[in-house]
């Protein structure tokens, strides 16, 4: 979205001389930087989530006045949180490596840019 949205700031750099791996590199450091905030931001409001899962139960049942577990249908009187530091790392370390691998088509495509073609009809 990012590379349509700026095509013809792109071919306008290009214009003035920018190589195209300085195009590539801009918007692959820009995809990582977004991929890291996201899995920050998501890493910790699932650790958020999870520490406070019976609280949140709770108000919801108290919000809305139904019993989500039904005591006679479900046997839990809580719901059990165990959080494995190992495995959030993982998860985390792998998702930022997609984010920043889903990076490297937009990225190429914008160092493709021909300036001619971009500024056609601007």
């Amino acid at each position: 979205m990012v590379v349509n949205d700026k095509r013809s700031e792109i071919a306008i750099l290009r214009t003035l001389g920018l190589a195209p791996k300085s195009i590539m590199a801009i918007f692959m450091v820009q995809g990582i930087v977004i991929g890291f905030w996201g899995v920050l931001i998501g890493t910790g409001l699932g650790l958020l989530i999870s520490m406070n899962v019976n609280n949140l139960i709770h108000w919801i049942e108290s919000l809305l006045g139904y019993t989500v577990f039904e005591p006679s249908v479900y046997p839990l009187s809580h719901i059990p949180t165990i959080i494995r530091w190992g495995d959030i790392c993982m998860i985390s370390l792998m998702a930022f490596l997609l984010a920043s691998l889903a990076t490297l088509y937009p990225a190429w495509k914008a160092a493709k840019t021909q300036p001619a073609e971009a500024l056609r009809y601007e």
